[in-house]
């Protein structure tokens, strides 16, 4: 007999949850969560989950409650007898930090890893992780989607001629490259120096931009210096227009000013995370049935590689 399916939400990813439930056609799971006074918080399931399957749906973006949040979801599944616990992670946070590039530094994604799997999960689903070797970091499945799913199709209904791909900087070159090649167009590089963390001092373009529509592609956008930064500079270069793909919307401040200030004419986000502020130039593109179609792939033990667009 199958596991039933129950579905809960973390605080700040109710949103999604309840997006990927109307997909589902299933009711999202009852759950209480109590805050005392010195902010510490308890996590109780206000229905049975006994031999159930779980999926425990929230992002891990700051602040660390939401990480906390989902660790005790999962311990709090275990110890109430679920039969699997799946984490739905649109957004895999503190995965920046996924290798030593100077001494004495820490590897926070492996961290994270390292929790999910102590307190008692048995898979994780997610999209468009930093960096891929993070996968390795698992010692249970881990199912990697790709915002490629939902991007693609938008790219195609704008139907820009003299298309070029373009990467922000030459860490992205291979996520950037796969969308280059999907479309058969040519891709563009920035080589850029930064002065400090979320600071870019110089920036330079590797490749033929004039006159041609460029996308950027990036896996997130924080400060957005960076992308506002490679944007104007392609403009300086003869582009016609510049528009932006990124997964993941942390949009710290004062990233929304410097968007709208920019001479993109669009920014397109996910909604893996949740999006508040008030940015003309941005749209957001919902990745929620892409998630409940691997949750019912998964529930039903079918390949979910025949979703993706590219890798």
């Amino acid at each position: 007999m199958s596991p039933t399916i129950k579905v809960f939400a973390g605080t700040q990813s109710r949103y999604m949850a309840e997006e990927i439930c109307k997909e589902l056609g299933v009711e999202l799971g009852q759950m209480n969560i109590t805050r005392f006074a010195d902010g510490e918080f308890e996590v109780s399931f206000e229905e049975s989950i006994r031999g159930c399957e779980v999926y425990l749906v929230q992002s891990t973006f700051p602040p660390t409650d939401n990480l906390m949040e989902l660790l005790l979801m999962i311990d709090a599944a275990k110890r109430a007898s679920a039969k699997t616990i799946i984490a739905v992670m649109p957004y895999f946070g503190w995965a920046r930090q996924d290798r030593k590039d100077k001494p004495r530094v820490s590897i926070a994604a492996k961290l994270v890893a390292d929790l999910l799997t102590a307190a008692g999960v048995d898979r994780v689903i997610t999209m468009d992780l930093h960096a891929d070797q993070i996968q390795g970091f698992f010692n249970v499945p881990v199912d990697h989607l790709y915002a490629s799913s939902v991007f693609v199709p938008y790219i195609e209904s704008l139907g820009l001629e003299d298309m070029v791909i373009a990467t922000p900087d030459v860490g992205g070159a291979k996520r950037a490259n796969s969308y280059a090649k999907y479309f058969n167009v040519p891709l563009v590089l920035c080589h850029k120096q930064r002065a400090k963390a979320n600071v870019v001092a110089t920036m330079t373009v590797i490749g033929d931009v004039e006159g041609k529509n460029v996308i950027l592609v990036d896996d997130m956008v924080d400060t957005a210096g960076t992308i506002t930064k490679a944007a104007d500079l392609m403009l300086a270069h003869g582009a016609k227009s510049v528009r932006a793909l990124c997964s993941h919307a942390i949009m710290s401040d004062p990233a929304s000013r410097l968007i709208d200030e920019s001479g993109m004419a669009e920014m397109i986000f996910t909604n893996s995370i949740p999006f508040k502020k008030d940015c003309k130039k941005c749209t957001i593109i919902s990745v929620a049935r892409m998630f409940a179609d691997t949750i019912r792939r998964v529930h039903d033990f079918k390949s979910i590689s025949s979703q993706y667009v590219f890798k």
